[in-house]
C-alpha cells in the first residue's frame, strides 16, 4: 500500500466529536480512519498502518492510556496524542512519562491540534514525506505488526549516520533489512557493499576489507582497493560480524575510530566516509564474556540495535511470503503452477520453520519443481519440509565444525604430537597452536 497522504487513526466513543475532528484533519490533507473504541482501534492498526494515533482518554471499556500501552507492545515508535475533557496535571504527567507524544484538553483548539499533528508526523517514520512511497522497503514483504514496528525504527535509524547492529536467526532477512536502511538513507545514491565475515578465510578477510598494494604478500600481483574504499560515501554491511577473528576486530576498531584505512603493505592511510551496518545470529554479549568478541568494538557497532523476529513469530506473513516465492519460482522457470491449496497453506502456517524465511523459500521451490497439478498439495509441502534440513548451519559454523573435527583427528593419529600434526596439516607449529587454541583443544589429552 503506497499512499502520499499521512495516515491518522482517530479514536473516540463520542461519534459527533469524532466526525468533527475527522473533518478538520481531512480538510488539511490527512487520510483519516475512525474507531469508536480502543478495541476497534487495535483491530484496525495492522490494516491501515497509521503514522499517528489520536485517542480520547476517557472511553467505555479500554481507555486512552490502556490503548497506548497496547500499541506500545508492538509499535514502540508510533506517536500517540491523547485528548481529554478531564485535563488534570497528574494525567498529563503520567501520560508523557509513559511516552505519549502530547496531551491536549477539550474543547480542542484547531490550530493547536494541527500544530501538534504536524510535529508528531515529522517524528513518525515516513512522516517527513521525503521518501517516495515505500520504495525503500520494497523487498520486505509483511503484514506483521512486529515487522512494521521494526521498519519504523529502521526508518528512524536510516535518517541518522549511526552504526546499526541487526540481530536475528539465520534466514530471517538481515541483509534485506540492511539494504532497506541504505535505500532510506541520505547515502542511497552511493554504493551498498556487503561482505560475509564468516564466509571468507581469515587470511583473506583483512585484504578484502582494507585492500593491499602490489607485492604486499605472495600472490598480491596488483593493487586491491578493498571493500571499505569501494563503499566510500555509502554503506558497508558486515554480515556475521560475530565470526570476525579477534586480531582483525582490533584493526576494524581502529578504522572506525580514525575514519582512515591503510592497505596491507602501504605506509599511507586513506580517509573514508562509510556508514557501518553489521549483523549477527550470535549473542555478542555472550561472545564478549567468552573472550571471542571485543567489548569496545561491540559498543562502536551497537549504536542502534534492531532485532528481526523469527518466521514463527510472524506467522501472518507466511501466506504472503509463500505466494511471493511461488510467483518468483514460476516466473523464473515458466512452470504453470497457479497457487497453493488451502490445505497446503495450513501446513505452511503451522510448521516450525527453524530455517526461517530461507527455509520457506526452499520448500516452495521444491514443491513447485515436483508439482504435477495446477495447485500445490499438502502432501508436497509435507514432503518438502521433511527433506529440508531443519537447521542449516552457516558456512562459518560448518567450517568451524570441520576444523575442530580435523584437528582432533590429526592429534589422535599423532598421539598428541603437535609438530607431527602440524607437518601433516602443512602448517607451521605456531599457526597450528593458534588453531588449537581457537578451538580450545588441549594436545596433551591425546598423548
Amino acid at each position: 500500500m503506497i499512499l502520499d497522504k499521512k495516515r491518522i487513526l482517530l479514536v473516540d466513543d463520542d461519534e459527533d466529536l469524532l466526525k468533527l475532528l475527522a473533518m478538520r484533519l481531512t480538510g488539511n490533507g490527512y487520510d483519516v480512519s475512525l474507531a469508536q473504541s480502543g478495541e476497534e482501534a487495535l483491530a484496525l492498526l495492522p490494516v491501515i498502518r497509521p503514522q499517528l494515533v489520536i485517542t480520547d482518554l476517557r472511553m467505555e471499556g479500554m481507555n486512552g492510556l490502556a490503548l497506548f500501552d497496547a500499541i506500545r507492545k508492538s509499535n514502540t515508535s508510533l506517536p500517540v496524542i491523547i485528548l481529554t475533557a478531564h485535563g488534570s496535571i497528574p494525567d498529563a504527567v503520567d501520560a508523557t512519562k509513559r511516552g505519549v507524544f502530547t496531551f491536549l484538553t477539550k474543547p480542542i483548539n484547531s490550530r493547536e491540534l494541527l500544530r501538534e499533528v504536524e510535529k508528531a508526523l515529522s517524528l513518525s517514520p515516513g512522516g517527513g514525506g521525503d521518501l517516495p512511497g515505500q520504495e525503500w522497503r520494497r523487498e520486505i514483504i509483511t503484514q506483521s505488526p512486529l515487522v512494521e514496528d521494526l521498519l519504523r525504527k529502521a526508518l528512524l535509524a536510516a535518517a541518522s549516520n549511526s552504526s546499526v547492529l541487526i540481530r536475528g536467526e539465520s534466514g530471517t532477512g538481515k541483509e534485506l533489512l540492511a539494504r532497506a536502511i541504505h535505500r532510506a538513507s541520505a547515502r542511497a545514491a552511493q554504493p551498498f557493499v556487503a561482505v560475509n565475515c564468516g564466509a571468507i578465510p581469515d587470511s583473506l578477510l583483512e585484504s578484502e576489507l582494507f585492500g593491499h598494494v602490489k607485492g604486499a604478500f605472495t600472490g598480491a600481483d596488483r593493487n586491491h582497493a578493498g571493500l571499505f574504499r569501494s563503499a566510500d560515501g555509502g554503506t558497508l554491511f558486515l554480515d556475521e560480524i560475530g565470526d570476525m577473528p579477534l586480531a582483525l576486530q582490533v584493526k576494524l576498531l581502529r578504522v572506525l575510530q580514525e575514519k582512515q584505512v591503510r592497505a596491507i603493505g602501504s605506509a599511507l592511510a586513506t580517509s573514508i566516509n562509510v556508514r557501518i551496518i553489521s549483523a549477527t545470529h550470535r549473542v555478542l554479549e555472550d561472545e564478549i564474556k567468552e573472550g571471542n568478541f571485543r567489548e569496545d568494538l561491540y559498543y562502536r557497532l551497537n549504536v542502534v540495535s534492531l532485532e528481526l523476529p523469527t518466521l514463527a513469530e510472524r506467522r501472518e506473513d507466511i501466506p504472503l511470503l509463500a505466494n511471493h516465492f511461488l510467483h518468483k519460482v514460476t516466473s523464473e522457470t515458466g512452470k504453470k503452477v497457479g497457487g497453493i491449496s488451502p490445505e497446503a497453506m495450513e501446513v505452511l502456517i503451522s510448521a516450525s520453520w527453524p530455517g526461517n524465511i530461507r527455509q520457506l523459500g526452499n520448500v516452495v521451490e521444491q514443491a513447485v519443481a515436483l508439482s504435477t497439478s495446477h495447485l500445490i498439495s499438502a502432501d508436497l509441502i509435507h514432503n518438502a519440509i521433511r527433506e529440508t534440513p531443519e537447521d542449516i548451519p552457516s558456512f562459518a559454523d560448518a567450517r568451524r565444525q570441520f576444523e575442530q573435527e580435523y584437528l582432533v583427528q590429526l592429534l589422535k593419529i599423532t598421539n598428541g604430537n603437535v609438530s607431527q600434526a602440524a607437518r601433516l596439516a602443512k602448517r607451521n607449529r605456531t599457526e597450528f597452536y593458534k588453531l588449537l587454541n581457537r578451538h580450545h583443544i588441549v594436545p596433551t589429552l591425546f598423548k
